[in-house]
């Protein structure tokens, strides 16, 4: 029979996020899926990942968000499931785990994965960006184990004809070998945007926005987009660093990109290349971000967006 692969789903309040369902569909086709959630996840969760495929869903009750705890309760899965294959969303706190988690079960490792193949054998074969998403690189993991991350919007969510009822099963975290100690918790801002590296659609703003991102704010909340940053706005402390995109920064592959006052440089073209579309708005039209771009608007940023913004909104159906 072949082997499990356990997808950990990332949710809110008990509900899977949508890059949580794309990797559940990109699963089915390696293997039977069973789910995995990080603290309480009740019947909607249980539901919705059944949906997608899931025909098992595991829920970790962590005493704490550590790393290194969740990787030996992961690690514990595998060995009782059995998996050979560990998919999980390529995010900077999911990466670590991914780390942690490959280490301990001697599993090969792939991040910012961008699909999916198996080979002859039943092997894991990754396809990645590489160089600024000039390079596509194909990647067989050779170990019996493999723990891939894969980049939010790599594959569309489809549901699968006849949902599944998953059984719930749920494991607690053992933080007794933890050397950390937990001192203080500080909650994330929330905006009611989209998370930046699962985002459909992105807003950017770069040097030329002089630090007035209400523009770009502006645009992105018609889009229902994520807001995101180049080095230097962030820099500046425009903006936080976690809406930093490039290579020091979250890489994004979303299918609309707006880049707003941008120039382009090739470190934060690291991080949006591979993004479907791309538009740039930018008053210098030398900017090298047009040689990358799918439309090109060469004007004054703080005129277009508004402009754009009420356009969209005249077109947008009543209700």
């Amino acid at each position: 029979m072949t082997a499990p692969v356990l997808v950990l789903v990332d949710h809110h309040d008990g509900v899977p996020r949508a890059s949580g369902l794309e990797l559940l569909t990109a699963a089915r086709d390696l293997g039977p899926v069973e789910a995995v959630c990080i603290g309480e996840a009740g019947a909607q969760a249980a539901a919705e990942v059944g949906r997608f495929g899931a025909g098992a869903l595991h829920v970790l009750t962590p005493g704490t968000t550590a790393p290194v705890a969740l990787a030996a309760a992961l690690a514990r899965l595998v060995e009782t499931t059995g998996a050979a294959t560990v998919l999980m969303s390529s995010t900077f706190e999911n990466k670590e785990l991914a780390a942690h988690l490959a280490l301990v079960t001697d599993a090969g490792l792939v991040v910012d994965a961008a699909g999916l193949e198996t080979a002859d054998g039943g092997r894991v074969v990754t396809v990645q960006q590489a160089f600024a998403a000039t390079w596509t690189l194909r990647s067989e993991v050779l170990r019996p184990r493999a723990v891939v991350a894969l980049k939010p919007n790599a594959v569309p969510a489809t549901p699968v004809d006849t949902p599944f009822e998953p059984t719930v099963t749920t494991h607690d975290v053992d933080v007794s070998a933890m050397r950390e100690r937990v001192v203080e918790r500080t909650p994330r801002p929330t905006s009611g945007r989209p998370d930046l590296t699962e985002a459909q659609v992105v807003v950017v703003g770069g040097r030329g926005t002089e630090g007035d991102f209400s523009a770009v704010e502006e645009l992105a909340d018609v889009l229902g987009a994520a807001v995101g940053a180049t080095r230097v706005a962030t820099d500046e402390g425009w903006i936080g660093h976690e809406a930093q995109i490039g290579q020091t920064g979250v890489t994004v592959s979303p299918r609309l990109y707006v880049g707003a006052g941008v120039s382009g440089a090739v470190h934060h073209r690291g991080g949006m290349q591979a993004s479907g579309t791309i538009v740039a708005v930018n008053a210098d039209p030398e900017a090298p971000i047009f040689e990358i771009a799918d439309l090109g608007v060469v004007g004054d940023l703080f005129t277009i967006l508004p402009q754009a913004a009420a356009e969209l909104r005249r077109l947008r159906p009543e209700g």
